[in-house]
């Protein structure tokens, strides 16, 4: 048995990831949860409305991985 997430929306079922080795017809259980599901942000303007309906707006500090202070590289040079 697999398990897999996802939303409904007008009737259809949308998995969140592709259903792996699955070809060909199946009977599966479907589980419906009290709770909608979320949209995931497809524009700049969902992401800073996203951001705008935050509690506590997200730093730089927040993403390690984003150095800024790094040496730019002119590739016109190498």
């Amino acid at each position: 048995m697999q398990a897999y997430e996802g939303y409904i929306e007008k009737g259809l079922i949308f998995p969140s990831m592709p259903l792996a080795g699955i070809q060909e017809r199946r009977r599966v259980i479907i589980t419906v949860l009290d709770e909608p599901a979320q949209k995931k942000p497809d524009t700049w303007a969902d992401i800073k409305t996203l951001i705008a309906e935050m509690d506590e707006k997200p730093r730089i500090e927040d993403f390690p991985r984003c150095r800024l202070d790094r040496k730019l590289i002119n590739f016109e040079e190498v």
